[in-house]
């Protein structure tokens, strides 16, 4: 049991967590063409400021999650960290997995020298605004997006 940064061959496995959600469900398709999701994890893999991280359980992709780095002028021209994509695979949630990857985003936002991290989740997603809360986050905004 592992966390490791993520390889070209995770990506179907990714996407298929990502699409396992009540929120994101409809959203992603990995039944057909996958070049656009390759597409992005190679962007995400040439950025410095971007990691895609996965849970290897056994050798089986069992989480994942993005990391990035963001440089701001605020808080003295402080680095924000931001996590994306936060999900555990339905058969072993609540078994402290999402956690450990948690804490050890923490940690990288630490020693990068991050001001802060943060991350949105949807409303609708009561359970993991209980799990964010948890583990010390606070739900100190307003979060809002377009969708373009």
């Amino acid at each position: 049991m592992a966390l490791r940064e993520a390889r070209r061959e995770d990506i179907r496995r990714i996407v298929e967590m990502l699409a396992d959600d009540e929120v994101a469900r409809g959203r992603e398709d990995f039944s057909g063409d996958m070049a656009p999701y390759y597409t992005a994890f190679d962007s995400i893999a040439a950025d410095p400021n971007n990691t895609l991280y996965v849970w290897d359980q056994d050798g089986a992709v069992m989480g994942c999650l993005q990391l990035t780095f963001i440089p701001g002028i605020s808080y003295h021209g402080s680095w924000i960290a931001k996590v994306e994509g936060v999900r555990v695979d339905r058969s072993l949630r609540s078994l402290g997995i999402g956690e450990q990857m948690m804490d050890a985003m923490i940690e990288k936002s630490r020693a990068r020298g991050c001001k802060q991290l943060q991350l949105t989740t949807n409303k609708r997603r009561i359970d993991a605004q209980r799990f964010y809360r948890r583990l010390g986050f606070e739900a100190s905004h307003e979060g809002m997006k377009l969708d373009l």
